[in-house]
């Protein structure tokens, strides 16, 4: 699909109505009990378990995970005066890495957004801290404002062993998504981490790894399901509407991600083999169907390690990847070149209909939001002969009005789906 066309597709056909009971407040007591909605490669849909989820993928195949950590984003200051000041933490700038981060000791800087902000005059906040029996205080210094509401917010803390993971684990508290409508209760904690949550850095988890326990891993196991971690840290964008009426004048928010070597060479091996490879969630999807246009990026002598939003539809990427092996290769050669165990870079792509669809076969991944861009994501995956001139209703829209028929329960708390293209040879059924 043309550039045109992709960008003057109107948000307004992805909505959907969500009635207010059809939120899950609360995720299930057990996590993989949740309820598992199978759009199968035939067009039908299947109800099952998410237990059921390992016999349902091809045996010998790849599942990828988001190990992305969840931290205390939010932190709140109460000045004398009683005021409430809260600091939400969303990406690290002094160090810019994400590991040195919270590894950092006495000083730190982030991009933030401060509520309340016009009662913080020049004065820094300061917030008296208690970790394993050491009192601490925490004091938060306001500097130059940044786009999208953004303030650059200096912490300090007059504690030199402890590191900034410390600072945060006690300071702030779980970031649940503004669509629950409540406040942060003690069991997010757990409840809004996946149970292989791994490094820090996400202020929204990656929810469609929400229902996996140790019992669905040992199942994979016994298939010869070979599970592969990457890490992109989810960021605020992540709940940002669209509030343009064509996804041509939304920016999307920028996220970056980790690969390992060892993943680089086995989704080649997967290409190779044409053996299928399935994404955790849209996180998940976003960094895999990425790394061909990086690698292509790399290939044609492009290494800000990037990927544009726009890359797949306008011919702008430094060097399109026409075959995806090769650009999975550019990366492996890159990272052999300069001994890299692992790569960090960023992407802000936009998956919607006319996406051409590279890595992923098969995707789980929860309920979304109407209006979203993780819909728009959706429909091309289901959806890979869009015509938006056709009144035929879309794959998605039959499954999501199935769904609430069956009052499943929706957004990052609800149930899941597993999802196959059309006519693909994914699924074990």
């Amino acid at each position: 699909m043309s550039d045109n066309c992709v960008k003057n597709i109107r948000i307004a056909d992805f909505d959907y109505p969500l009635p207010d009971e059809r939120i899950a407040r609360h995720p299930l007591a057990q996590r993989d009990a949740c309820r598992l909605l199978v759009s199968l490669p035939d067009g039908k849909a299947v109800h099952k378990t998410f237990s059921d989820l390992p016999q349902l993928l091809p045996a010998d195949s790849f599942l990828v995970c988001n190990d992305t950590r969840v931290i205390n984003a939010r932190i709140a200051f109460r000045k004398s005066t009683g005021s409430r000041i809260e600091i939400f933490l969303l990406e690290p700038v002094l160090p810019e890495d994400y590991l040195l981060m919270f590894q950092t000791t006495g000083a730190c800087r982030w991009s933030c957004l401060v509520g309340n902000l016009k009662r913080w005059k020049e004065n820094p906040l300061v917030k008296e801290l208690e970790i394993d029996g050491r009192k601490v205080t925490l004091s938060a210094y306001r500097h130059e404002a940044r786009p999208g509401n953004a303030h650059v917010i200096e912490f300090r803390w007059d504690d030199s062993e402890l590191t900034f993971a410390s600072i945060v684990d006690a300071a702030g508290y779980i970031p649940i998504p503004p669509y629950l409508k409540r406040d942060s209760e003690a069991s997010d904690a757990d409840d809004y981490q996946t149970v292989y949550a791994r490094f820090k850095g996400s202020v929204a988890a990656p929810t469609a790894g929400l229902h996996f326990t140790p019992r669905v891993f040992e199942e994979l196991h016994k298939r010869n399901i070979t599970v592969l971690p990457l890490t992109l840290h989810v960021g605020a964008g992540t709940f940002q509407p669209v509030k343009s009426e064509e996804i041509g004048g939304h920016p999307m928010h920028t996220e970056t991600f980790s690969v390992t070597r060892e993943l680089i060479g086995n989704l080649i091996t997967a290409k190779k083999e044409r053996r299928n490879i399935t994404a955790v969630g849209t996180t998940s999807v976003r960094t895999l169907e990425s790394l061909p246009y990086l690698g292509a990026a790399l290939k044609g002598g492009d290494q800000t390690l990037n990927v544009e939003q726009w890359w797949p539809y306008d011919g702008n990427c430094p060097n399109p990847p026409h075959d995806t092996v090769e650009a999975l290769e550019a990366i492996a050669r890159y990272m052999d070149d300069r001994n890299l165990p692992s790569l960090t870079a960023a992407t802000s792509i936009m998956i919607a209909p006319g996406f051409e669809w590279r890595i992923v076969d098969s995707m789980v991944t929860n309920f979304h939001q109407p209006q979203s861009t993780l819909l728009l994501l959706v429909s091309s995956f289901l959806d890979r002969n869009f015509n938006p001139a056709s009144d035929k209703m879309p794959r998605w829209r039959k499954l999501y009005d199935e769904a609430l028929s069956l009052d499943y329960r929706f957004l990052s708390y609800g149930d899941a789906c597993l999802l196959f293209p059309l006519n693909s040879e994914a699924s074990s059924i």
